[in-house]
């Protein structure tokens, strides 16, 4: 919600299953959500997914990865890239696609079609170098964390994450597993800060 400066999601589902630790727990250790955030004046509409492994043979990890039409923006750590891959203005024609399964006189009419719509410069994917930010040497998170949070205590500096960031950002969170116990959709306002009709808590 920082990076994207969004009130949250309009709807939320999960699923998960108990893959590893069998031991009577009652939440699975491996969980995916579906969050779908609407259209607003923040940020168009975008789909967040969420995955939790905590058998994960990776030994742990924690990554966020922005994807969109122009590329993805991966967060890991102290690191961010920025890696772009630019489709071309003209839309692809065969090679993927269905065109093979039409008659060879319909594939050359729309290959004709295809060529007076659109030029060669149009079909070329154009390119854009990466950027990859990495911290400078000894910076650490923690500590500008806890010194934002020792400074908003000392001096009533306004905090970044306040209680309704906080809320905004748990009550999402929550509502997968809700939507994990109760096998569907949990239905949020995220402006009222509320469950919508229809959606338990």
């Amino acid at each position: 919600h920082l990076i994207t400066n969004s009130k949250g999601p309009e709807s939320i589902y999960s699923t998960g299953q108990f893959s590893y630790w069998k031991d009577g727990r009652n939440m699975p250790d491996v969980m995916s959500g579906v969050l779908q955030y609407p259209d607003s004046k923040e940020h168009a509409a975008f789909q967040m997914t969420l995955q939790v492994n905590f058998i994960s043979g990776t030994g742990g990890q924690e990554i966020i990865q922005l994807v969109g039409s122009e590329g993805v923006i991966t967060v890991k750590g102290n690191d961010i890239t920025i890696r772009h891959s630019l489709l071309p203005e003209a839309p692809g024609l065969g090679g993927y696609d269905s065109l093979f399964t039409f008659s060879k006189a319909m594939q050359e009419n729309l290959q004709k079609e295809y060529d007076a719509k659109w030029t060669t410069e149009q079909r070329k994917r154009k390119t854009k170098a990466d950027i990859i930010f990495k911290a400078p040497a000894g910076y650490d998170d923690h500590l500008d964390h806890f010194t934002n949070f020792f400074d908003a205590i000392r001096t009533g500096k306004p905090v970044v994450e306040d209680a309704e960031f906080g809320f905004r950002a748990a009550a999402p969170a929550l509502a997968c597993n809700e939507s994990y116990f109760q096998k569907k959709i949990v239905h949020w306002d995220p402006v009222q800060m509320k469950l919508k009709s229809g959606s338990r808590a």
